[in-house]
């Protein structure tokens, strides 16, 4: 199987050429990213739902992150990115149906990783319900939700933990349905700046329905 290779750009988005992913994340080149939020309004609240990174993966296993996300190769388009909702959490829409937020700069460079994304960022509310998902096994493990201002607050270190809500799959693709309160350290350890943006975009959408 061959590598994938990516775009890269300079730090204002300019076009800089390709590279494999390998390099992309050994030199901490810019480069594209499809990330989609999936939100629910019930009684007044807003929800965020987040994936839970099954355990096999190489980055970050076991942790809460983005409800859909990926990369964007050098022959795609950022419609193309639509495709990771559909593997991930097997919930099938067109870049029609989002909402763009905009492209947001976010740069998680640690010990596992240097990625310094350009990611193109899209909202969609879906019921209140978990019926719509269908899991990547090799992907995702299980999807969870909770209060937007309650991650908000979170992140912010204004609240030490929160409530949420969600299913495991279990071995047989069933969903295992748990509430249990979670904290900073069960989520990717995204930028503040990035979260922060999310959180407002999200709730000037909200508000302007």
């Amino acid at each position: 199987m061959s590598e994938e290779v990516l775009k890269i750009f300079d730090q204002e988005g300019n076009p800089k050429g390709i590279a494999t992913r390998k390099e992309v994340h050994e030199k901490g080149l810019w480069h594209e990213t499809f990330h989609c939020w999936l939100i629910s309004l019930h009684k007044g609240e807003v929800y965020l739902y987040f994936q839970l990174r099954c355990e096999q993966k190489k980055d970050y296993p076991n942790l809460l992150d983005i409800t859909a996300a990926g990369h964007l190769l050098a022959n795609e388009t950022v419609e193309d990115g639509v495709r990771e909702l559909k593997e991930e959490i097997g919930v099938d829409l067109s870049l029609n149906d989002l909402i763009s937020l905009g492209i947001i700069k976010e740069q998680l460079n640690d010990e596992v990783l240097l990625d310094n994304e350009l990611c193109h960022v899209f909202l969609y509310e879906i019921p209140h319900s978990f019926d719509s998902f269908f899991l990547q096994k090799e992907e995702v493990s299980g999807i969870f939700r909770a209060k937007l201002q309650h991650f908000y607050s979170l992140w912010n270190d204004h609240q030490l933990e929160m409530k949420s809500e969600g299913f495991i799959e279990n071995e047989e693709r069933e969903k295992m349905f748990v509430n249990k309160m979670i904290t900073k350290q069960n989520f990717v350890p995204h930028e503040k700046n990035y979260i922060e943006n999310i959180v407002r975009s999200i709730q000037n959408v909200v508000d302007q329905k």
